[in-house]
């Protein structure tokens, strides 16, 4: 009777695991699907209100904003302000990310280099980033270095906070495999504690980006207007001064779209050939 009960449960586990999912459930469970709706009601929702709100000076409807970043891309204006964005991003990025692993590989192997750590993210992690910009101008003049020096600012502290806060939660038996086998203090945390903590580095990184990101476009309002050049926020300045509010849009638009991409395509694909990789699902 026992073995009857049980072919029967086999069956019916077999048919449900074979059964079709419905479509609408497939298209429901596709989380690319379920962000598309998302920011297609969105973008319906702007078209609506600037056609009822009728003026294009306070918010102009999507479909001019899209002519706008048209004609920006075809003339080639925005694509050469988010080249020019991109490149400061990227070495503030990469600079930051380099200081934060330095701090918590100190902090990760020596009590005083976790007691400077802490330290120094309780003081400077509540400072705003922009707000360091005018001593940056003072300090390193008007130049790309000042950008860089306040981008290094918004991305340190973040990915050293959860850089550490992911090695402080490795499991002791991990650890004490690590000091078993003899490794160095630099092999000991890039061959164990770095991959038992990548999911809160890669958070860090994630939090860091955007944290960078608007820092960047923040910075070059102001600086951009000091200097008379810059990426993607200067572009947004002038064109407010020139009240060609359409192009302001189509900047703040070239921004998020940024955003989405590189979040999509390059966090995405982190998570897909690390996290689940090791057993983790991503969230």
């Amino acid at each position: 009777m026992r073995d009857i009960i049980h072919d029967i449960d086999h069956g019916a586990a077999l048919d449900i695991a074979t059964r079709p999912v419905p479509w609408p459930q497939r298209l429901y469970g596709n989380p690319a699907l379920r962000r598309a709706v998302v920011i297609l009601g969105l973008a319906l929702l702007w078209q609506v209100y600037g056609v009822w709100l009728d003026n294009p000076l306070l918010v102009p409807r999507l479909s001019d904003t899209l002519v706008a970043l048209v004609e920006g891309m075809v003339s080639g204006e925005i694509p050469k302000k988010v080249l020019i964005s991109l490149k400061v991003l990227l070495s503030g990025y990469v600079l930051g990310i380099f200081f934060a692993f330095v701090l918590t590989g100190l902090a990760a192997t020596s009590r005083i280099g976790a007691s400077l750590l802490e330290t120094l993210t309780a003081m400077f992690n509540p400072l705003p980033s922009i707000a360091l910009l005018p001593l940056a101008m003072l300090w390193f003049g008007l130049g790309p270095a000042s950008l860089i020096f306040v981008l290094l600012h918004a991305v340190t502290w973040v990915v050293a906070m959860n850089t550490h806060a992911g090695f402080l939660s490795v499991s002791p038996t991990l650890r004490m495999v690590g000091r078993n086998y003899g490794l160095s203090l630099p092999g000991y945390v890039v061959r164990i504690l770095v991959p038992a903590a990548f999911p809160s580095i890669l958070s860090g990184l994630k939090i860091a980006w955007a944290f960078a990101w608007r820092t960047l476009v923040a910075a070059e309002l102001v600086f951009g207007a000091a200097s008379g050049k810059g990426g993607l926020g200067w572009y947004i300045f002038e064109n407010k001064n020139e009240l060609e509010i359409a192009n302001v849009f189509a900047g703040l638009l070239t921004v998020i779209a940024i955003g989405l991409i590189v979040d999509s395509l390059v966090f995405g694909q982190i998570e897909k050939r690390t996290l689940r990789r090791w057993g983790m699902q991503a969230h």
